[in-house]
This record gives structure tokens, C-alpha cells and sequence, in this order.
């Protein structure tokens, strides 16, 4: 398929710059938090409040598993990396994309792990043992890797373009 599938860590610029990418290239934009958001009815900390971290996991398993889409970039949530069915369904539809960026750079973007409704399970308390854990993840569904850090949202949305093949303006 031909579809963009983008990755990383929360915080990385998935959604804002997956935005940006979409009309960059003409293509449409699904977001997979909003969508979970929608078809849950709840705020995505509100879900894992009241679900747990594997209940959320389930939802975001099956909303995923179950996306289908054509032209478009699709901005998954953090932990999607976690859900086997649903990045192999994804990497079904298109290109997976990964927004690397540094534990301390994520450190720097992320300011409030709960109202932000970050998927932190397995006794892992601090932005740093997440990044080390979900990097491998990251880096095994990939199919291009795309170094953010330090880049603005525009460089960001320009690096991605390139990267996925779409010439520069």
C-alpha cells in the first residue's frame, strides 16, 4: 500500500508533523490516539487509568489492527510498538516511518507522562528506562529511520518527505 506510517517515541512529532507531512504531499492524515480517543469515548490517560496498561494495550491493538487506508500518513501512538498484531498489519499498509529522537531530547519534550496518557508498564518509571526499552521495538518494525533530533517541525516535515521519496519545494 501506499500509505506512511509514523513511529516513535510520544513526543517525537508523529502527530504535529505528521500533519504537516500529509499536506506536504497530498496525502490524507489519521491520527491513532484521536482514534482510540473517538471510539473509546475517554481521553487516552483516562483509558489507561481505568483499563491499565494492558486493557489500553488491547484497545490500541485492535483499533490498529483493524485501520485501513489508502494515501494517507497515519500517526500511531507511542506504544503501538508493543502491539505484534498491529505493526504487522501496518507494516502491511505502507511504509513505516521512525521519529528517532534521544531519551534526553524526549525528556526535554515531555512534561507531564500522565495527562499526556503514556503507556508506562513493567516497572518502568522514568522517560530514560522508556526510551531504552521501546528503541529496539522501534528500530525492528522500521522501515526508514529518521533522525529528529534537534530539527524544527519544518526540518522535520522536510527530512520525512525526502526520506519517504517526495521531492523538495
Amino acid at each position: 500500500m501506499d500509505n506512511l506510517i509514523l513511529i516513535g517515541m510520544p513526543s517525537a512529532g508523529k502527530s504535529t508533523a505528521g500533519v504537516l507531512l500529509a499536506k506536504r504531499i497530498g496525502y490524507g492524515f489519521v491520527d491513532c490516539d484521536l482514534m482510540i480517543q473517538g471510539e473509546e469515548r475517554s481521553l487516552l490517560c483516562d483509558l489507561i487509568d481505568a483499563k491499565g496498561t494492558d486493557g489500553y494495550l488491547e484497545i490500541e491493538n485492535r483499533i490498529c489492527s483493524g485501520l485501513f487506508v489508502s494515501r494517507c500518513v497515519v500517526a500511531t501512538g507511542g506504544s503501538v510498538c508493543y502491539c505484534e498484531e498491529a505493526m504487522e498489519h501496518l507494516k502491511s499498509l505502507g511504509t513505516i516511518i521512525y521519529l528517532e529522537i534521544g531519551a534526553e531530547e524526549a525528556e526535554r519534550r515531555l512534561t507531564n507522562l500522565k495527562r499526556r496518557g503514556v503507556v508506562m508498564h513493567g516497572g518502568i518509571r522514568t522517560i530514560k528506562e522508556l526510551h531504552k526499552e521501546r528503541v529496539p521495538l522501534y528500530e525492528k518494525y522500521a522501515d526508514i529511520v529518521v533522525d529528529c533530533n534537534g530539527l524544527t517541525i519544518d526540518e522535520t516535515v522536510e527530512t520525512l518527505a525526502a526520506a519517504a521519496g517526495f521531492r523538495q519545494l
